[in-house]
């Protein structure tokens, strides 16, 4: 790989970059410079017109007004064929590989016919380029055999085949392990080293202080501040990004809860997706006022939990889970939310809330026992209520109740599915990824309201890949890896890289913890 790093001028530079869509000024008079071998950080809340500025330099869409400058000469970016000639490539937060294709036919996709051509020399390219920079991968293993993070490198490595010059990155480790997270900064190092420039968009801020060199800030479309992220503290960084008004952290105590209130027992579950993982022996309790945490990486066996768990999926033995009532395991949904059960999907949007009803009706949805139905009649006026508290409770921005929930952005649904599920003071609450999408003082603000659940006795299980969020509210803490559950452990008891360890599945299922 080439690079002039003596070239005095920027490798990108952008001068007052503007983007309207309808009602919404995404991106207003940004300016922004990228040196040779920087690596950059661009931070904001959401919505605050990230990724409209990076698809702008990767030609997906162009800028109403302003310039882009490439080593000093003005472009125009048109299309992504055009980026990528330049020497700019970039990975997308969500993945865009064919599951049943092999490494090497992914990565031919996305080259030029002529280098496509010959696919035994290509095969000997990527093991040349994943050797260097220490992204091991197999040419010949169909994508759907491959971990998360194996499918990260895929995407990265189809990058430096083509002489990269400018990586852009967007949440790239909000899908690794914490030992994953460390060789990613290796090689994203290494290429900085080598004189290539790399914009990397992350809401983990001690990542960012870690890696990057410089940061701009975004707020509402336009450029709020810069800053060497080495030099500033965590919670300075979040408070440019959020203003002033805005909690940025909260402490929260660590409790050790009381009776064990969900029982799940020797549970395995054969996954009906082909491409899905089967659980095996799934041993966990929960008790009373605490917060329990399940960490992993996305595709090890969450969905198929939640869905047993939820009565999505009824194909366990009966006595697989119970509640101090008695088993659960052969009940439909709404049984099991008559027995105090709440439950926010994953998926938000389809599952979470029905994309065309209005955010009253979503209220209604799954808190129709909650006194908002009597003999089989809705008592609209509560039901009106009951989503104005929800919306005013959890400063949800909508357009009132009546707007549809496909409306709402996604962190702003987040809130409200959070909401209707914690307002219904369920005593047991099952959640997957809590603030999935929110901004930093939304999640503070939605950690808050866990807790003050957990207090008021209610058993709380997360599921998320987030292992900052679930160190910061989590009693109790384990993995799931392969279908497979890890110890549990207390959470102010292990640490970080144990459970990075577990996620990676290195434990043995007896092994004995501290506190677990």
């Amino acid at each position: 790989m080439t690079h002039n790093s003596s070239n005095p001028h920027p490798r990108v530079s952008l001068r007052n970059i503007s983007k309207r869509f309808p009602g919404v000024l995404a991106n207003d008079q940004v300016n922004l410079d990228i040196s040779p071998g920087e690596i950059h950080a661009l931070l904001g809340e959401n919505g605050a017109g990230k990724s409209t500025l990076m698809k702008m330099i990767y030609g997906v869409m162009m800028p109403d007004e302003g310039r882009i400058a490439w080593d000093g000469l003005p472009v125009e970016i048109k299309e992504p064929a055009a980026a990528r000639k330049l020497g700019i490539g970039m990975v997308f937060q969500h993945f865009s590989l064919f599951e049943t294709l092999t490494v090497a036919e992914n990565i031919a996709l996305c080259l030029d016919a002529h280098e496509a051509r010959d696919m035994t020399a290509l095969s000997a390219r990527i093991r040349d380029v994943s050797l260097k920079y220490s992204m091991a991968l197999e040419p010949d293993r169909l994508v759907h055999t491959l971990s998360i993070g194996e499918r990260q490198r895929v995407e990265i490595v189809r990058c430096l085949i083509q002489d990269i010059r400018l990586l852009i990155l967007d949440e790239p480790t909000s899908v690794l392990t914490p030992q994953e997270v460390e060789g990613l900064f290796a090689t994203l190092r290494q290429l900085a080293a080598e004189g290539c420039s790399i914009l990397f968009i992350s809401h983990k801020l001690n990542e960012v202080k870690a890696l990057c060199h410089n940061a701009t800030i975004l707020r509402g479309g336009r450029v709020t501040g810069q800053c060497v992220p080495g030099n500033e503290t965590a919670q300075g960084i979040a408070r440019m990004m959020v203003g002033d008004d805005t909690p940025v952290t909260a402490t929260h105590e660590r409790t050790r809860g009381g009776e064990e209130y969900l029982k799940i027992c020797n549970l395995s579950l054969t996954s009906r997706d082909p491409f899905g993982t089967s659980l095996k022996d799934i041993n966990l309790g929960v008790r009373a006022g605490e917060i329990v945490g399940i960490a992993g990486v996305a595709g090890n066996g969450q969905e198929e939990l939640l869905a047993a768990l939820s009565g999505e999926t009824l194909e366990t033995h009966r006595e697989a889970i119970r509640l101090p009532h008695g088993y659960i395991a052969h009940m439909y949904p709404g049984e099991r939310r008559n027995e105090g059960l709440a439950f926010v999907p994953e998926e938000r949007l389809g599952r979470g809330a029905v994309p065309d009803m209005s955010l009253e009706e979503n209220g209604l949805l799954t808190a129709a026992g909650a006194g908002l139905v009597k003999n089989g009649w809705v008592n609209w006026r509560k039901t009106r209520e009951f989503a104005e508290q929800i919306v005013s409770q959890f400063n949800v921005k909508c357009a009132g109740i009546h707007a549809p929930a496909k409306s709402l952005s996604g962190g702003n649904l987040q809130k409200f599915i959070m909401g209707r599920e914690i307002l219904q003071t369920p005593t047991l609450l099952i959640a997957s990824h809590p603030t999935w999408g929110v901004d930093i003082g939304a999640a503070v603000a939605i950690h808050k309201e866990l807790i003050k659940l957990r207090n008021s006795g209610a058993a709380i299980l997360l599921v998320s890949e987030d292992l900052d969020e679930l160190f910061e509210i989590t009693d109790r803490i384990c993995a799931l890896c392969h279908g497979r559950l890890s110890p549990v452990a207390d959470t102010a008891s292990v640490s970080l890289q144990q459970v990075g360890s577990w996620m990676a599945g290195h434990f043995d299922v007896d092994e004995d913890v501290q506190g677990g």
